[in-house]
């Protein structure tokens, strides 16, 4: 682990900052005893000593392990036990950000951050959130942020238009997918005619089971809405994949025929545009000919893939996605953007503020003859962050090309990547590749016939890989096989770290399953 040691530039970056900054061991008049805050020319010069380390940080991310050297348990014990009773110098409070809290990052801005699905926080959207905590905004009401509520609509105006989705569909900023898909199926709920915002849904046999169909590979925030919302796990119907892990239509029909005859209550599906296991591509346009037909709300989950609609020549993966309720997709994966900020866009903003509206006294515009738009009657939170702001400096910063470029770019390191693992004896891929993620196994022909032993082996290979340093890789089971999953979204991967991450693969192979 010497190559990733993070001690020795912490020490210099700590060293820098301390000759531009007067006093960095010396607690400020406002912390001795001030009733105000931080004095704006001490705030300043602290401020200018972050951004270093941050820029400092950014330079060198990958001279750290992507993954850090410890157990669990062993961080916390390096923290005092109790708050400190007094203040304490911002140079004191900074060095041991440097010493304590880089170095036990799981680095998410690594290039080498192949795991899950990448969130970078690039330059531009940490920017915006540096002036997003400055100007403190809650977007609550209008009133309470004119610019923050306008913004937003802005903002998702602009995404709306460079997904290639027509302009019926309106929405909003939400924290991450869990939560626009909680939204969502809450709208389909009050739809369905359960008026549950007024009435609840507990103790009604006029209700029925409701019933929400989605994928097998569906991500798991859907069963967890449907258990948020009160529908009960057991609401969630997990319709059956093909071979290539997408939901299949036919079984879809059959479940829901099943569930009507049975007296139940279906009331939305959900279809998926890039799975978290494989990014399979459920086929959206049969699933919206079903949903029509059965006077269902249709959700899609693009969370992940939805950035690649920015590609006009590649939306060929997302058609039919145009006849939805509601779709999710979310900047904070792959456009760039600092957690977080997940993109809830629908054709019924009306059924959205009927699941969530609650205007008390104190909450009213008075003064203002035209209408306002108060973003937290269409969720279920009221205060909300100017999350508009950095999605807003980003896109104007990378412009839209520039998004598309660097997003072409993954798909060709993903497209080389999958190739090399097809051309391997000893390799073989589990699922196809429609956007930037493979999912392979080592499958060598002496355990050919052992399930067990191959699981076994790639579990030990992903261990190797990732106790490296060099690269992070993550795992998932595709018909009950362990897979490992290589996805490339990080802003910072280079074919190099690509290449790396197949090299390290390979010998992890010889070394713990010959």
């Amino acid at each position: 682990m010497a190559p990733f040691a993070a001690g020795p530039r912490n020490v210099r970056r700590y060293t820098r900052w301390m000759t531009t900054t007067e006093r960095p061991n010396t607690l400020e008049p406002a912390q001795i005893d001030g009733l105000v805050d931080m004095d704006p020319e001490a705030f300043r010069s602290a401020a200018h000593a972050a951004v270093d380390l941050m820029a400092d940080y950014l330079a060198s991310v990958e001279t750290f392990a992507v993954f850090p050297s410890v157990e669990p348990g062993a961080i916390g014990p390096s923290f005092p036990k109790e708050a400190p009773e007094t203040g304490e110098p911002i140079g004191s409070i900074l060095a041991d950000y440097s010493r304590l809290i880089e170095p036990n990052a799981t680095h998410w801005q690594h290039p080498g951050f192949l795991a899950y699905f990448g969130t970078t926080a690039s330059g531009a959207g940490i920017i915006g959130e540096m002036l997003t905590a400055a100007l403190g905004q809650n977007a609550m009401l209008w009133r309470t942020s004119p610019i923050a509520t306008e913004l937003e609509g802005v903002v998702v105006g602009w995404l709306r238009q460079a997904l290639g989705l027509p302009g019926a569909f309106d929405g909003l900023i939400t924290d991450t997918a869990s939560t626009s898909s909680l939204i969502a199926l809450a709208a389909a709920r009050e739809v369905a005619g359960v008026d549950a915002a007024a009435r609840g849904i507990g103790g009604r046999p006029d209700v029925g089971l409701m019933r929400v169909y989605a994928s097998a590979e569906a991500h798991s925030s859907i069963e967890k809405a449907c258990m948020t919302l009160g529908l009960g796990r057991d609401a969630l119907v997990k319709i059956p994949t093909n071979e290539r892990f997408e939901l299949r239509p036919d079984e879809l029909k059959a479940a829901i025929a099943r569930d009507r005859d049975a007296g139940h209550h279906p009331i939305a599906i959900v279809a998926t545009v890039g799975t978290t296991s494989s990014t399979s591509v459920d086929p959206v346009a049969a699933i919206a000919d079903i949903a029509a037909a059965e006077g269902l709300w249709l959700h899609v989950d693009a969370a992940y893939a939805g950035a690649v609609a920015i590609c006009p020549e590649l939306r060929a993966a997302f058609a039919g996605w145009d006849r939805a309720d509601s779709i999710v997709v979310n900047p904070h994966k792959w456009l760039f953007t600092p957690l977080d900020a997940s993109l809830l866009v629908t054709r019924r903003m009306d059924a959205l503020r009927a699941a969530f509206s609650l205007v008390p006294e104190y909450l009213l515009t008075l003064d203002r003859e035209t209408p306002v738009r108060d973003y937290n009657e269409y969720t279920p939170q009221l205060g909300r962050r100017f999350r508009a702001l950095k999605l807003w400096m980003l896109l104007r910063w990378f412009g839209l090309e520039g998004l598309r470029r660097r997003i072409r770019h993954h798909l060709q390191l993903t497209a080389s990547f999958a190739e090399a693992v097809d051309a391997a004896s000893d390799w073989e891929r589990l699922a196809p590749v429609p956007f930037s993620t493979v999912c392979f196994r080592y499958r060598p022909e002496r355990l050919a016939a052992d399930e067990n032993a191959l699981d076994a082996a790639n579990a030990a290979i992903m261990d190797a890989v990732n106790r490296s340093g060099e690269v992070f890789l993550s795992h998932t089971r595709l018909a009950g096989r362990f897979t490992i999953r290589l996805a490339v979204g990080n802003l910072r991967t280079e074919a190099r770290h690509v290449e790396r991450a197949w090299e390290l693969l390979q010998s992890a192979a010889r070394e713990v399953a010959p």
